[in-house]
């Protein structure tokens, strides 16, 4: 079994029995496991992170409840997807200090949860970053909306797809009535 593999079926098992899951116990019961894209290992990188492209003052994403989360810029990365470069900033976690990649493309709605999905991406000893897609997830507010989850900034929004990671999530259970807005959506 694979790295991304075991990854996968541990974030399964994790939906389907811990306390903690983002499920709903209906949504539990219902959970047949989660969707993903095959590994594609060209949408995985090992790339500089540019700190002198951002300031490094806090800064506030919104979210899907409307109560912004402070995050820092840790700097820019910059990776080439379908032939064509872009570019994402990347945030430290207030408090946590782990790195943060909050992104939306143009899988969006189609074959994606519609605000946009998450990454983590991790450090090498060299100091270098690993942006590996095939681990891209959705935030926990694609499962059901007791959840706040940032919205990812109009600077990490990009219109290449990128088909890697976690897809949409189907079961979708509506607890609250509030809406929200997706700068730069057309929706």
């Amino acid at each position: 079994m694979s790295r991304l593999e075991d990854f996968r079926r541990r974030r399964d098992e994790f939906f389907r029995n811990h306390a903690n899951s983002p499920l709903l116990p209906e949504q539990k019961e219902r959970f047949a496991g989660l969707s993903y894209y095959p590994e594609n290992p060209q949408l995985r990188f090992v790339v500089e992170l540019d700190r002198d492209a951002v300031s490094h003052d806090p800064v506030l994403l919104a979210t899907t409840t409307g109560e912004p989360k402070e995050f820092i810029p840790a700097g820019k990365v910059t990776v080439t997807i379908e032939d064509k470069p872009v570019s994402f900033v990347v945030y430290r976690e207030v408090g946590r200090g782990r790195y943060f990649l909050p992104f939306r493309d143009a899988s969006a709605g189609k074959e994606t949860y519609p605000v946009g999905r998450y990454l983590d991406p991790q450090e090498t000893p060299d100091g270098k970053l690993v942006i590996d897609f095939n681990y891209a997830y959705n935030p926990y507010c694609a499962y059901n909306d007791r959840w706040t989850c940032p919205i990812p900034p109009a600077e990490n929004v990009v219109d290449v797809p990128i088909r890697a990671g976690e897809k949409s999530y189907p079961d979708y259970v509506s607890v609250h009535s509030f809406s929200f807005t997706i700068e730069g959506s057309e929706e």
